[in-house]
């Protein structure tokens, strides 16, 4: 069944409300929240939850427009459904095994140039929508109790409600305009956040801590835009791959330093080597920011950069030297990856150690990348996400309990907090990648992926005009399966 033929449901037409809604809800917070029972509480969990809604409509209608494509064959799933609207070569012509819903509406021009905002769903967009509702609507319900009787608890929940807004507005993003404007977004609340009780000089440092040295990462962004709009001649982001993935380009040159500009935002971002030292000290802002932080918004922000983007990535950074293919994304990830998890051995904060841990985790999901393990990344990152969640949360219930974020000061809790201690051990089991746990599953994928990438090398044709985007996968596997070359 061609793309064009393949019907949109009310949800996938109508997707651009998953975003907007948390940034009316925001605005009516602030402008209204005081004067609300629950002080505007109730109106950032509303809107979280209608987002929720919608995201699981549009992931409903979205597998089933991927099943309709695959001509009835056998479901496909959501995690398999990620990587269809990708592109790929036929005849020297660049398209999408299944074509993404796009809607925009054009707010700026010049010249032949336009500046539009709406959205675009697609495999990788609907998982990450779903994913960052869900868990941003449980965060806020925690938060209820954590936060209540705080001095600036209306403005916690309009900004908590703000930061998820503005990742989703990244997430349907169809050009970089609006990928840089919710990109920002969450930069700002994330300073807001890790400060909010910035009485205390600890925690105003470590805001200014991560602002600024996220800040370095995002001239990479800026100057890769610039450089993408140069290349291409446009910036949306559907074209910009097309054309990536046929090599319609004139300096390959160009399109590596574009690349490398790129991952510096990704860097920066998601807490990379070596700008990594931020995120540890992010933790001096309430618990719920930093299980909504490290799980589903920020600190994946960058790894979604490197997969929304992927075929300019993959393209621009096939730098031979000496017969062998030097692959910067996958060499940064695993130094992330060793260097964050010795860190968390040496770590006394409860809240620290999850946070290294983060760090080595999204280290697993940039190598990942790196290998042409597309989905494996992709799968990483959402289970990571719901378990890492989960361990911040416990973290959480555990330093209210006993006041204090120095595990020195922690022992014996099991017969006091017997729910905690559990929900911590499941969490705890998913982390290291025990089995039957959603950790052993991603992670397994990702480390045969990555065997295979290095025992086989990567199948890269030479002539990108005839073959598009192909990347290292092992046959027979989720990414194989995902992508056609």
């Amino acid at each position: 069944m061609l793309a064009s033929e393949l019907s949109s449901g009310w949800f996938l037409e109508n997707a651009w409300l998953i975003a907007l809604i948390p940034i009316v809800a925001f605005a009516v917070i602030i402008a209204f929240g005081r004067h609300l029972p629950m002080k505007g509480a109730e109106i950032g969990l509303a809107s979280m939850f209608a987002s929720l809604v919608l995201a699981t409509g549009t992931a409903i209608q979205w597998v089933q427009r991927t099943n309709s494509a695959s001509g009835g064959e056998e479901s496909l799933g959501m995690l398999q459904a990620i990587g269809r609207s990708m592109p790929r070569a036929t005849e020297g012509e660049a398209e999408a095994f299944i074509e993404p819903v796009v809607h925009t509406w054009v707010w700026w021009s010049n010249g032949p140039l336009e500046f539009g905002i709406g959205s675009n769903v697609s495999g990788l967009s609907m998982l990450l929508l779903w994913l960052v509702a869900f868990i941003s609507l449980l965060v806020q319900v925690f938060s209820l109790d954590y936060v209540r009787g705080d001095r600036r608890y209306t403005h916690f929940f309009a900004a908590i409600t703000l930061f998820s807004g503005g990742m989703l507005v990244m997430l349907m993003a169809p050009n970089m305009v609006q990928l840089i404007l919710g990109w920002e977004i969450m930069g700002l609340c994330s300073f807001l956040l890790i400060g909010h009780w910035w009485e205390e000089r600890a925690n105003s440092e470590a805001a200014l801590k991560a602002f600024w040295t996220v800040r370095v990462g995002d001239v990479g962004l800026l100057v890769g835009t610039a450089m993408l709009l140069g290349i291409f001649g446009t910036l949306d982001i559907k074209e910009i791959n097309e054309l990536a993935a046929l090599g319609e380009f004139d300096s390959q040159s160009m399109l590596m330093w574009t690349a490398v500009a790129l991952f510096i935002a990704c860097i920066g971002k998601s807490g990379q080597f070596p700008l990594h030292t931020w995120l540890p000290d992010a933790m001096a802002g309430p618990t719920p920011v930093s299980s909504l932080l490290h799980s589903s918004t920020m600190v994946v922000a960058g790894v979604f950069l490197v997969a929304r983007l992927y075929p300019v990535f993959h393209v621009g950074l096939e730098i031979n030297a000496v017969g062998q293919s030097f692959n910067l994304i996958a060499v940064i990830g695993a130094i992330t990856l060793v260097v964050a998890a010795c860190l968390a051995f040496v770590q006394d904060d409860i809240k620290k150690v999850l946070a290294y841990s983060t760090v080595s985790q999204l280290g697993y999901m940039v190598a990942a990348m790196g290998a042409g393990a597309y989905t494996a990344g992709l799968f990483h990152l959402f289970t990571h996400a719901f378990f890492k969640a989960l361990l911040f949360l416990a973290a959480g219930s555990v330093i209210h309990s006993v006041h204090s974020n120095d595990m020195s000061d922690m022992g014996g809790l099991k017969k006091f907090m017997p729910r905690t201690y559990w929900t911590f051990i499941l969490g705890t089991l998913a982390l290291i990648g025990i089995f039957p746990f959603a950790g052993f599953f991603s992670k397994d994928e990702i480390l045969a992926s990555m065997r295979y990438a290095g025992g086989h090398g990567q199948a890269v044709d030479t002539d990108r005009h005839q073959a598009a985007f192909v990347v290292s996968i092992r046959p027979g596997s989720a990414c194989g399966r995902d992508f056609e070359g």
